[in-house]
C-alpha cells in the first residue's frame, strides 16, 4: 500500500509525522511525505501524481475541521475516491465530526504508530 503523509496549512511541526512515516516504512508500507505547509489542492495533486492508496494529514494547529471539509470538497471536485485520515491535536469530541465530514479515521494525540499500522492493515485497497 502506498501512503501519502501531508502537513497542511501553516503548522511547522513535523516530528510526529516523520515518526509515523518511519513506522509505516518499517511495517512495509510505501510512504511519500509532502513536506511542510501544503495546501489541500497540493496534497490532492501529489496523491494523484504519486498514485497513492491513502492520504494522511497531520494537523496540530487546531484547524482540523476546516481542513477536513476542504479535503472533502477538493477530492469530490477531482473525483478522487481514496480513503484519507487525520492525526494530530484532535479533541475526542471532534473524531465523530471528522468521520462525518469524510475522514476514514482520526488519530488524536497519544495514538501509537502501532494503532495506525493496525488500521492500515484493515483497509482493502484494490490496486
Amino acid at each position: 500500500m502506498k501512503v501519502l503523509l501531508a502537513k497542511p496549512g501553516l503548522d511547522g511541526h513535523d516530528v510526529g509525522v516523520k515518526v509515523l512515516a518511519h513506522g509505516l516504512i518499517d511495517a512495509g508500507f510505501n510512504v511519500v511525505y509532502t513536506g511542510l505547509r501544503k495546501s489541500i489542492e497540493e496534497i490532492v495533486d501529489m496523491a494523484v501524481e504519486n498514485k497513492v492508496d491513502i492520504i494522511g494529514m497531520s494537523i496540530l494547529s487546531g484547524t482540523h475541521l476546516v481542513l477536513a471539509q476542504k479535503m472533502k470538497e477538493v477530492m469530490q471536485e477531482r473525483k478522487l475516491n481514496i480513503p484519507w485520515f487525520v492525526g494530530g491535536n484532535i479533541p475526542a469530541k471532534d473524531i465523530a465530526k471528522l468521520r462525518e465530514i469524510g475522514a476514514s479515521q482520526a488519530f488524536p494525540t497519544g495514538s501509537k504508530v502501532s494503532d495506525v499500522v493496525a488500521y492500515f492493515n484493515t483497509i482493502n485497497v484494490s490496486v
